[in-house]
């Protein structure tokens, strides 16, 4: 965070700077820093985490206490209404009322079983209007109301079980994805190195064609040299003057992607560092694995997937047959005051039985249970090749990153022996003592280091954080890759 204040501050100091060079001197560390705070990339995957976190949330809350209050004040009615008397015969009568009624529950859902347990309290008052109207109370001071499924499947336990995965999940892959995103620096970074380095090659090579063809004019007017070599040293310096021209362009799109991407002002130009020293770590296929199966969202991922196609067949098979218990005990009371309906209570029990079994439904319940257990098949089948895909992929970036050290020295060597080489051989042409031919054959050998050079320290770079992406291990710090997320999803 202190590297990317200062950054701030230099791009605050550069845009009030007027007439001055906007430039910007950005190493790989610093371009990361941005990256995984201002682009469009970190952004998504934090709103990813934010939208896991409230489902999380609300998975927490369907196991927690709930407390409503539902009214209807007031209820009017002026109109007629169907009435039955007592010889079976309907009539109409007319209502003319108000009504008020007013309840407070505490509901709690039972993860155990499945069911619903709701303490009630609740007041209704009634006024009738016109001849022997009045006032009645009905009152409920406590009851007690149970919901019970049975045979059916227990949703809040399946959920206790999956949820938390699929949070665990979500933490997992916004921390991978943070590295994706250094990642995506690493190759825009890099990008705009190579083209930097192409336009250097260039303007040195357009430098040099030119210095050798003026030479070159020389030695032909003494006789030196051939009018095919003059020739041919007048297509170098038309074929350098026509690479400089692409390798700006080239450069221009690379500083234009890498600063949308850090969402950098248009006018500034970026000085990416090379980055000179990289981190030495002694890397195992087991440990990675270990590190991964641990950490990242893969394992999480598997495992919410086996719970998910399990959860399907389980309910699959609740549907087969349908059975629910409600039971209600505790008191009530009514009277012309409130006073006395609280006072004259009285017992009130209520227990209901349903179910609901299917006759013949022509085999399509059972036909579900199938489908869901073939689904489930199908999961643990993608699973085993997923997962061998994934020990696979792992072993190869593992045996590369470890190969890539290697390489990496390999290539800084042949870039200063190829440099020097190039130097020596123009002090030798200038002498005479060279042909046109092996100067040119110098000169592409330097420009093919220097771009491998640069090629391979990219590779080590993107493959360090793939490592640290499918890990979240850092093998720098010897510490898991870890955030705060509490803190992150809450601002």
């Amino acid at each position: 965070m202190t590297r990317f204040f200062i950054l701030m501050m230099m791009l605050s100091w550069l845009s009030s700077a007027e007439g001055s060079a906007r430039e910007l001197s950005l190493t790989l560390d610093d371009a990361i820093v941005m990256a995984r705070t201002r682009s469009v990339n970190s952004a998504v995957a934090l709103d990813e985490l934010k939208t896991a976190y409230w489902q999380w949330r609300t998975y927490r809350a369907d196991r927690l206490p709930e407390v409503g209050l539902t009214a209807t004040a007031p209820a009017y009615a002026n109109r007629y209404t169907p009435y039955m008397d007592a010889d079976g015969n309907y009539s109409f009568v007319r209502s003319h009322n108000l009504d008020v009624q007013a309840q407070l529950s505490v509901t709690q859902n039972i993860t155990l079983t499945g069911g619903k347990v709701s303490l009630v309290s609740s007041l209704d008052f009634m006024h009738q209007y016109g001849e022997g109207g009045g006032n009645r109370f009905l009152t409920i001071p406590v009851a007690l109301t149970l919901t019970q499924p049975v045979f059916g499947v227990n949703t809040l336990k399946w959920n206790s079980r999956i949820e938390p995965v699929r949070y665990s999940e979500a933490k997992a892959a916004f921390l991978s994805a943070t590295e994706d995103v250094a990642m995506v620096t690493v190759n825009l970074f890099f990008s705009l190195i190579l083209s930097r380095e192409n336009l250097a090659i260039a303007r040195q090579n357009l430098d040099n064609a030119r210095k050798l063809y003026a030479v070159a004019q020389e030695k032909r007017v003494m006789g030196q040299i051939s009018q095919n070599d003059l020739l041919q040293m007048e297509l170098n310096m038309l074929d350098a003057q026509s690479g400089l021209t692409d390798c700006e362009s080239t450069l221009k799109s690379s500083m234009f992607t890498l600063r949308s991407f850090l969402s950098i002002e248009d006018d500034v130009e970026i000085i990416p560092v090379v980055p000179l020293s990289v981190p030495v770590a002694t890397i195992s296929y087991a440990d990675a694995l270990d590190r991964a199966l641990a950490n990242n969202k893969f394992a999480r991922n598997i495992r919410r997937r086996q719970l998910e196609a399990e959860y399907e067949v389980a309910k699959a098979k609740g549907d087969l047959r349908q059975i629910q218990i409600f039971a209600q005990v505790g008191y009530t009371g009514t009277d012309a005051t409130a006073g006395q309906a609280y006072a004259r209570l009285r017992g009130n029990q209520l227990v209901e039985v349903g179910f609901s079994i299917p006759l013949l439904d022509w085999g399509k319940r059972k036909g579900r249970v199938k489908v869901a257990e073939s689904n489930r098949r199908v999961t643990e089948s993608r699973i085993r090749q997923e997962s061998m895909d994934f020990s696979q992929e792992l072993f190869v970036l593992v045996e590369r990153f470890c190969n890539q050290q290697q390489q990496l020295q390999i290539a800084t060597r042949a870039n200063e022996i190829a440099r020097r080489r190039y130097d020596t051989n123009v002090q030798t042409f200038m002498i005479g003592k060279m042909s046109t031919l092996d100067l040119n054959d110098s000169q592409t050998r330097k420009d093919e280091c220097m771009r491998r050079y640069i090629d391979e320290l990219y590779k080590f770079w993107s493959y360090w954080y793939q490592i640290r992406s499918i890990t979240l291990y850092d093998y720098m710090l010897h510490d898991n890759i870890d955030a705060d997320i509490e803190r992150l999803v809450k601002n």
